[in-house]
């Protein structure tokens, strides 16, 4: 629908998908291929070789920019909700530092939580301490900023972004695939399968940062080809995380009230003329 609907106005497409990015990666992404794309300039693709850490604070700057030169409309079109948002709402990010998250990492996380605690009593009103990868990133941010996990939610910022105020004008139309989550599922399964997942990730095997070595559909082969999984096991588990990231990201959409929503089991063209009708 995406490429129907630029065609129909003149519009070129901004992917919000945060593996799209990334070169080299487009069975597992399912990313659009040049035919698919007919002649719509897809941004925010293929920009970074797979051993980039692309941040979506990254994914922000960079889509700004192509905002804020456009010409004509745009459709920023994904699946990523977080990536969305922080091109459209008011979300800024603390800056980062490899060498301390380093050795954050390799820190006691026990030691992180009492650390990350004794500034901030509240902390596990916002920050899932059970979460390493969180607690690290809280904890990064303090000793560079100084900032606190409550002090963050605090600021004006952060309720904007809790009461889904843009920062640019948008119309957002969401696919609801309804009961038919499953079947997508299974289908998009078997043609990675058929489509050669398997030998795409062998050719990146080596040229994988953390990021893109951990996008699902990736991971759970990179298992296969070290031995750790068979082949069948491998595609079994991209099932159960791809359903499992499907569903996340359908609650995360189905949050913000700005979206109108339109049945996938419709037809291409209907679909796309319930977009034209939310756009007038």
């Amino acid at each position: 629908m995406t490429v129907a609907l630029a065609q129909r106005i003149g519009a070129e497409v901004i992917s919000v998908d945060s593996m799209q990015v990334y070169r080299g990666m487009n069975i597992g992404t399912a990313k659009p291929t040049t035919i698919e794309r007919r002649g719509v300039v897809h941004h925010m693709v293929d920009i970074v070789e797979p051993d980039v850490d692309y941040s979506v604070a990254d994914f922000r700057v960079a889509g700004r920019k192509i905002i804020e030169a456009a010409d004509g409309p745009l459709i920023i079109s994904g699946g990523s909700g977080l990536h969305f948002r922080a091109l459209v709402d008011p979300m800024t990010f603390a800056p980062t530092d490899a060498e301390l998250r380093a050795e954050l990492e390799a820190a006691d996380g026990d030691d992180l939580v009492r650390e990350l605690q004794d500034a901030d009593p509240q902390a596990s009103l916002h920050v899932d301490l059970a979460n390493n990868r969180r607690v690290v990133r809280a904890v990064e941010i303090l000793r560079i900023t100084g900032e606190t996990p409550s002090g963050r939610a605090a600021s004006a910022e952060a309720e904007d972004v809790r009461r889904y105020k843009p920062e640019l004008e948008f119309t957002a139309i969401g696919l609801d695939p309804g009961s038919d989550l499953e079947q997508r599922v299974s289908t998009r399964l078997d043609e990675m399968r058929r489509g050669g997942l398997v030998q795409e990730v062998r050719g990146l095997v080596g040229r994988m940062g953390r990021t893109a070595s951990g996008a699902v559909g990736y991971r759970e082969i990179l298992d296969h080809l070290g031995g750790r999984s068979s082949e069948d096991e491998a595609f079994k588990a991209i099932g159960r995380n791809t359903r499992r990231l499907a569903k996340k990201q359908r609650t995360w959409f189905q949050r913000d009230p700005r979206i109108r929503w339109i049945p996938w089991f419709e037809e291409s063209e209907q679909r796309t003329e319930r977009a034209m009708e939310a756009l007038s």
